[in-house]
Order: C-alpha cells, then sequence, then structure tokens
C-alpha cells in the first residue's frame, strides 16, 4: 500500500519589490516501495520451538541415513541368500543326475548278483563243432510279382 504524502512549506520572500509569497513543495514519499518483513522481538517461545524443530530435524536426518546403510545391509544379505538359493538347486539337480547314475549301477549289481546266485552264466562244458555250410551253393529266393502284390499297399491306406 502505497502512501504519499506532501509536505509543504510556505517561504515568504520579503524583496523590495513586494513579490508575492510563493509556496515551496517538497515530496517526502520513501524512496523504495514494497511490503517488507518486520523484524520482531524473539520471543523464548519461538526460541524453544526453533530449537525443537532443529533437534528433530537432525534425528529426522540421522534416521533417514540409518534406513539407508539398512536397506544397503539387508539388499547385501539378499543378493548373497539368492546366490545360495541358486547354488543349492545346481548341487540338487547335480545330485539328482549322480543318485540316478548311482541307482543304474545299482541295478546292474544287482542284475549281475542275481545270475551270480542262479549261476546262469556258466562256461560250457562242452564245446560242440558244427561243419560250415558252403557259401557258393547259396540260392537266392527272387520274389515273384504279380499284379494282386502291387496293389496291397493302396488298400485301407
Amino acid at each position: 500500500m502505497r502512501t504519499s504524502r506532501l509536505k509543504v512549506t510556505e517561504y515568504s520572500y520579503n524583496n523590495a519589490n513586494n513579490y508575492a509569497t510563493t509556496p515551496i513543495t517538497e515530496d517526502v514519499s520513501p524512496v523504495i516501495e514494497g511490503s517488507f518483513y518486520q523484524q520482531k522481538p524473539v520471543t523464548m517461545r519461538e526460541m524453544i520451538t526453533r530449537r525443537i524443530n532443529k533437534t528433530l530435524t537432525f534425528f529426522l536426518g540421522v534416521t533417514i541415513a540409518v534406513t539407508f546403510v539398512s536397506y544397503y545391509i539387508a539388499m547385501n544379505y539378499e543378493a548373497k541368500l539368492n546366490n545360495l538359493d541358486n547354488e543349492i538347486v545346481r548341487l540338487n539337480s547335480e545330485n539328482q543326475d549322480l543318485q540316478a547314475e548311482l541307482d543304474r549301477f545299482k541295478s546292474f549289481n544287482n542284475v549281475d548278483t542275481k545270475i551270480g546266485e542262479f549261476n546262469l552264466l556258466q562256461k560250457a562244458e562242452k564245446v560242440i563243432e558244427v561243419t560250415a555250410l558252403d557259401s557258393e551253393t547259396k540260392t537266392v529266393v527272387i520274389p515273384v510279382k504279380t499284379a494282386a502284390n502291387n496293389f496291397d499297399w493302396a488298400i485301407g491306406y
């Protein structure tokens, strides 16, 4: 809000010629205009409130910093747990493969023991000798194709 004041001061000039008095006007408006913060005296209550606010702000900052550090540590532990979980899954898969191979070997061993119990595989006590067939006298049988044989494939298919 602008307030302009005009200070009017009258000076009279007494000349020999008896001139009329001329008023001289002087402008007394402020040089800088605007609304400025008026500093008022700080009360004890405001000082205590400001001190409490600063203390609480500090504690909030410390709490946020501790939270960030805790979150970082928790994420590191979670990453380590994920790596261990992946390693456990890999080892379990490898263990299953090894267990399957062991079971296969055990089954071969069981078959071998059973065969050994019943003496199914023994060396022959006698060897029988037979004469070989003449390979030159082989006869090759050529199948004879008839018209009925040519169309078997088309029936029912």
